[in-house]
């Protein structure tokens, strides 16, 4: 019997949840094959017969709990002290449809665990947090694989029913700025039809007019922002009623009954051809929600701001087996467009198992030469970390992980690129200096030298990217490029990374630079201002150089002029 069924086993019966003979007969009903999954799956459909269709999420959230535990415990290697009932001779004739059960492998330690007690608590979970049985209250897990009913949603998700929106019939050449769009004063005299078609009359106009995103607040008038500038589009302040009725009325009843009880929710939203990644969330004034206009095609690295030799470095970077490359910036510096643009090359010059795991999926990806699988948290898994585990079982070449923020999640991430995978992520970081510090700071002192090692070897590359105003009226991408040499591998095992600007400002013949390079590269080629590029460059000496080229040129036209 698997370890983690046997603790699944011992904490019900710890509890008092389930007999010792109930624990036996459900286990020799299920065959040869029972895994922790099968054996959950069988105990709650018996269980669910004496609940009411109200109450079972709670029963589903109970099981995962005790899942969870489970889970956590079968890792340890160590056995619960659980003693069972023999089969009885009925039992043990049966056809091979009822297997007897397999005996338990004695504890290898005693006293690791305290003894099973009825209507006790469950062991502790390592981590502090108690599992309880199906009886209890808990909270629902986040752990690999949630018990599911065939027709029912897992805990710790929400099974959308699928809403999609055909386009509207708009005659966009009458859309010429926000004068021309409808206001959101009447909201409150819409019926919840007419509501509908607003919310979707208005993302399609200012997707038209280059918005990126669009705000609807409780509390404040409704804003977007264009070329990284916010702007009002109406000066009706948004009272609770309307801010809550125009940001719930294109979710599905489980996205709202989901939004309802956790507070906040992200999800996709599909209009026609147009796809909007929305998250929502509840404040002081009420409900607060940001539309993100995701672009309507997969654009190529250099139509997003490449430059031609360096889309040419990261499609080298896609051509390694294995390794980690990391795509970083802050929020709103086009990471997401990036990335799947990055998956596209993949998509088109490989042939190979992709797998994306994002929050939510934005930019859809056809199988072209690879067979792409993309999972969206909240709805197809519970979060990054247990998708990326679920991941390695799944036989892929490129795993994608739409956000590295928690320690099991790098961990997991940096261990696949050592096994024969390659890892695409992403970071909130500015530099590159700065990502690497930042995925490194999160491990425990005692794993430092350890994690330093493995990320030296495992390192490909990182771009860096941020989005600027050119001074022109619109805007560029700016960017600084890592290459994984041997200086820098040396630099990241002995925690010298503050030395990294300078290798990346040398290292031009591996294609790596910095981002003030690049703002002087773009500047020379006419996209972007004089005024732009000096107000984003941040070395001295860099400043200096771009003031003695600016006078260069200045004083050039002074004297062409006085010619």
């Amino acid at each position: 019997m698997l370890l983690d069924v046997q603790w699944f086993i011992y904490a019900l019966i710890s509890n008092g949840a389930l007999s010792p003979e109930d624990a036996v007969a459900i286990y020799n009903s299920l065959g040869e094959e029972v895994t922790l999954e099968t054996y959950a799956q069988a105990l709650l459909e018996q269980m669910a017969a004496g609940y009411s269709e109200e109450e079972l999420p709670t029963l589903l959230e109970q099981i995962q709990e005790v899942v969870n535990y489970a889970v956590a415990q079968g890792e340890t290697g160590e056995c619960p002290p659980l003693e069972l009932p023999e089969p009885s001779a009925e039992e043990a004739a049966a056809p091979a449809a009822a297997v007897p059960r397999q005996n338990f492998p004695p504890p290898r330690r005693s006293g690791a665990v305290p003894p099973p007690r009825r209507n006790a608590g469950a062991p502790p979970r390592r981590g502090g947090t108690s599992a309880r049985p199906p009886q209890a209250s808990p909270d629902a897990g986040d752990d690999d694989e949630p018990v599911r009913k065939k027709g029912s949603k897992r805990a710790g998700l929400v099974m959308d029913t699928p809403r999609t929106f055909a386009d509207l019939d708009i005659d966009f050449s009458a859309i010429n700025g926000f004068e021309d769009l409808p206001s959101l004063s009447d909201t409150a005299y819409l019926d919840d039809s007419a509501l509908e078609e607003r919310m979707i009359y208005l993302l399609s106009c200012l997707r038209h007019l280059g918005c990126s995103d669009l705000h609807i607040s409780a509390g404040s008038p409704p804003f977007v922002r264009r070329q990284l500038i916010i702007e009002r589009i109406d000066s009706y302040v948004l009272t609770s009623e309307d801010a809550e009725r125009l940001n719930l009325c294109l979710l599905s009843p489980e996205r709202k009954a989901f939004f309802v009880k956790e507070q906040d929710t992200s999800f996709s939203l599909e209009v026609g051809s147009n796809r909007f990644r929305v998250c929502l969330m509840y404040q002081k004034d009420g409900i607060s929600g940001s539309y993100r206009l995701v672009p309507d095609h997969i654009c190529s690295l250099e139509e997003l701001g490449f430059m031609d030799r360096d889309a040419a470095t990261i499609k080298r970077l896609l051509d390694y087996n294995n390794g980690l490359i990391l795509v970083t910036g802050p929020i709103g510096a086009g990471k997401t467009t990036t990335l799947a643009a990055m998956v596209n090359v993949a998509n088109e010059k490989r042939e190979d198992h992709v797998i994306t795991v994002e929050e939510p999926i934005e930019i859809l990806q056809m199988s072209k030469k690879c067979s792409v699988t993309q999972r969206e948290i909240g709805k197809h898994t519970i979060s990054y970390h247990s998708a990326l585990k679920a991941a390695l079982r799944e036989d892929p070449d490129i795993i994608v992980v739409g956000e590295m923020h928690d320690l099991e999640t790098i961990e997991n991430a940096i261990t696949a690129a050592e096994t024969g995978h390659l890892v695409i992520g992403t970071l909130h970081t500015g530099d590159a200096a700065n990502t690497l510090n930042r995925l490194l700071d999160v491990f425990p002192p005692s794993q430092q030298a350890q994690i330093r090692a493995m990320t030296a070897g495992s390192l490909r590359g990182i771009i860096c990217q941020k989005q600027i105003p050119n001074g022109m009226g619109g805007i560029e991408l700016v960017y600084e490029i890592l290459i994984n040499s041997q200086a820098v591998a040396n630099l990241v095992s002995e925690g010298k990374t503050y030395q990294l600007k300078a290798t990346m400002a040398i290292g031009s013949k591996l294609g790596m630079f910095t981002m003030d390079q690049l703002i002087m590269d773009k500047f020379n080629a006419g996209l972007i201002t004089y005024e732009a590029a000096l107000e984003r460059m941040q070395d001295s000496e860099s400043i200096a150089q771009m003031e003695r080229m600016h006078a260069m040129e200045e004083a050039k036209k002074l004297a062409a002029g006085k010619k």
